[in-house]
C-alpha cells in the first residue's frame, strides 16, 4: 500500500511540474517566457598554429595587431591610430583561422593562413599569412606566435 501512494504521490508531483493543456499535452510557455537554452554548435578548435597570443605586422604603411586572450588591439606609429576591442575567439572558415571584432566603431576582421611570409623589409620569415580589414581598409602582412617572433640575425 505504501509503495501505491508513493507511485501515485511521485506521478502527481511529477505531472504538477510540467504543466499540460486541456487535452495533455504540454502546455505552450508564456509569451514572456525566457528563450529555452541551446547548447551552441560546438565550433572546431583552432589548430595549435592560431593559439595563444599572436602578433600580426605589415608595412607600407607600418601597422600591427595583437591578438590576445581578451582582447585585439591595433594600432601605428601615430599614437593617435589606435583602437582595442573585445577577442570573441577565432573560427576556422576552411585553412583559414578568422577573428572578427569591433574597434571603435569599425568592424575589424582578421583572416590568418599558414604559410611562410616576409615582411617584405627585412629577411625575416613568419608562419602565417594575414589580411586584416578594418573598416574600409585591408592590410596585408604576416604573423606569428608573440612568443615565437623571429628576431634579426637569427
Amino acid at each position: 500500500m505504501k509503495r501505491l501512494l508513493l507511485t501515485i504521490s511521485a506521478a502527481i508531483l511529477a505531472s504538477a511540474c510540467q504543466p499540460q493543456g486541456p487535452d495533455g499535452s504540454p502546455a505552450k510557455p508564456p509569451a514572456d517566457a525566457p528563450a529555452p537554452q541551446t547548447s551552441p554548435a560546438t565550433a572546431p578548435e583552432l589548430p595549435e598554429a592560431f593559439r595563444g597570443d599572436l602578433d600580426v605586422l605589415g608595412t607600407e604603411p607600418f601597422w600591427g595587431v595583437q591578438i590576445r586572450e581578451t582582447q585585439i588591439s591595433y594600432s601605428t606609429p601615430e599614437p593617435s591610430d589606435t583602437a582595442t576591442g573585445p577577442n570573441k575567439g577565432g573560427v576556422m572558415q576552411g585553412a583559414s583561422a578568422v577573428w572578427d571584432s569591433v574597434l571603435g566603431d569599425k568592424p575589424l576582421r582578421i583572416i590568418l593562413t599558414e604559410g611562410e611570409c616576409s615582411d617584405g623589409m627585412s629577411d625575416l620569415k613568419y608562419p602565417l599569412t594575414a589580411t586584416v580589414t578594418l573598416g574600409d581598409k585591408t592590410l596585408k602582412g604576416c604573423a606569428v606566435k608573440t612568443a615565437e617572433k623571429p628576431r634579426e640575425g637569427q
